[in-house]
């Protein structure tokens, strides 16, 4: 019997050169924009750094505010806000990004699997799946990393971050996986005898693509915004700079009571702000990927340039009403 093979729902023509950036949500772009700027600093931070960011001046014993000499002022100890804050940034983008590569790599892996093979194995995924959700994710990270000491590096917090990170990721990649593989185009390569791996890279993962970056995103903010906690809180490798250990020497040294505004509000700024940013990033890739979201922006793109922004009157039969009157 001879099968006829269509092309896949999915597939779509080539778009020309520049035309998926100029499709992106603006949220999108706003968002990339300002994490590209956090990652160059990142880069190029500790180069730029006037200062030694542990560099300690035993004479000082009062924080000093932001002057010619110290952009944003220093600390008691006489340390430079600003090389700490240029090297701060560094850290906690370097363990965010490690944390979610490897979180997004263990849920694709276990939500990709569970999805198309079924059976046993999406049983037993899933249920290792559910364990590590209803694991109680911050008592369980302060004990870990508290049991792990000062001495922690940021790949050693990485992973653990990741252990307590992945699941939500699977989940969401298990039930995509789930709708792909009975579609017609996965069907029908399996008809042609295309191995199974051949399938999951080739017909599974290219769709679910702004699914596993949104994955990424959300787990890197997950991280960002986890470690800065634990490291407030001084569950942290203390001797090595990121915007969570900023906050914790300001804290601990009463800066919010001295007065010392440039001591506690560049990190927090800064932490606020790369929240933001991949906030507004994975809001605009949800969008771009969702059918539905992406339908109805453009309906409402071609309604302003058509001049028919307004809301519909709700109450055109009262109009009606007082117009008779």
């Amino acid at each position: 019997m001879a099968i006829a093979l269509a092309a896949p729902a999915e597939t779509a023509p080539r778009a020309p050169r520049g035309q998926f950036l100029r499709s992106m949500p603006l949220k999108a772009k706003v968002g990339g924009a300002i994490l590209a700027v956090f990652v160059l600093i990142a880069i190029i931070g500790p180069a730029i750094a006037p200062y030694d960011p542990s560099a300690i001046n035993s004479t000082q014993d009062v924080a000093l505010g932001p002057n010619w000499h110290h952009l944003l002022g220093t600390a008691v100890d006489g340390g430079d806000i600003l090389s700490q804050l240029l090297v701060s940034i560094r850290g906690t983008v370097v363990l965010g990004v490690l944390t979610a590569t490897i979180a997004t790599l263990l849920s694709v892996a276990c939500g990709v699997t569970a999805g198309f093979l079924g059976g046993v194995a999406d049983e037993g995924l899933s249920l290792v799946t559910n364990v590590f959700l209803v694991l109680p994710a911050l008592p369980l990270l302060i004990i870990v990393l508290g049991f792990l000491g000062q001495h922690t590096g940021e790949l050693a917090t990485a992973l653990v971050l990741s252990v307590v990170g992945w699941p939500w990721g699977a989940r969401v990649i298990r039930a995509q996986t789930l709708t792909l593989r009975g579609r017609d185009f996965v069907a029908a390569a399996r008809e042609t005898g295309e191995p199974t791996w051949r399938l999951v890279l080739f017909e599974v993962l290219p769709n679910e693509i702004s699914l596993i970056a949104a994955s990424f995103v959300g787990t890197f903010l997950y991280a960002i915004l986890t470690s800065v906690a634990l490291a407030y809180i001084g569950v942290a490798n203390l001797n090595d700079w990121s915007l969570g250990v900023m906050l914790y020497w300001a804290q601990n040294a009463t800066a919010i009571s001295i007065g010392a505004w440039w001591w506690y509000l560049p990190p927090g700024l800064a932490v606020a702000i790369l929240g933001m940013s991949l906030v507004l990033l994975n809001f605009g890739l949800d969008e771009l990927g969702n059918p539905r979201l992406r339908g109805s922006r453009r309906a409402r793109r071609r309604a302003r340039r058509a001049g028919a922004w307004r809301p519909t009157d709700p109450t055109p039969v009262r109009r009606r009403i007082e117009a008779a009157r």
